[in-house]
């Protein structure tokens, strides 16, 4: 059984900072990338940031710069700096594992709420 669990949303105010974390357990093998996608009140669920096996990085083009994502592979945790904050960014953030063997793991989501 595999479980991908998340942390860190919240509420943080426009110009502010987030962490948000994501760990993979239990049997899985052969990661290959990890990453978030967030969906958006009203919007349609979009890739923010994956990283994957070599150190190799995608970013949407609306969070470069702001955002960064990081891995340790060892312990298969996946984790994304979120800084300068905007109304826009707010979204659940879920965390996904892709595998070599073309499986695909999901979480259940982090709210991610960003308001003055």
């Amino acid at each position: 059984q595999v479980q991908v669990v998340e942390s860190g949303g919240g509420l943080v105010q426009p110009g502010g900072s987030l962490r948000l974390s994501c760990a993979a357990s239990g049997s899985i093998f052969n990661v290959n990338a990890m990453g978030w996608y967030r969906q958006g009140p009203g919007k349609q669920r979009e890739l923010v940031a994956a990283i994957f096996r070599g150190g190799r990085t995608n970013y949407a083009s609306s969070v470069k710069g702001r955002f960064t994502i990081s891995r340790d592979n060892a312990e298969n945790l996946v984790y994304l700096q979120m800084n300068s904050l905007k109304p826009a960014d707010t979204a659940v953030y879920c965390c996904h594992v892709d595998t070599l063997s073309s499986v695909v793991y999901w979480g259940q989501g982090t709210q991610v709420t960003v308001s003055s």
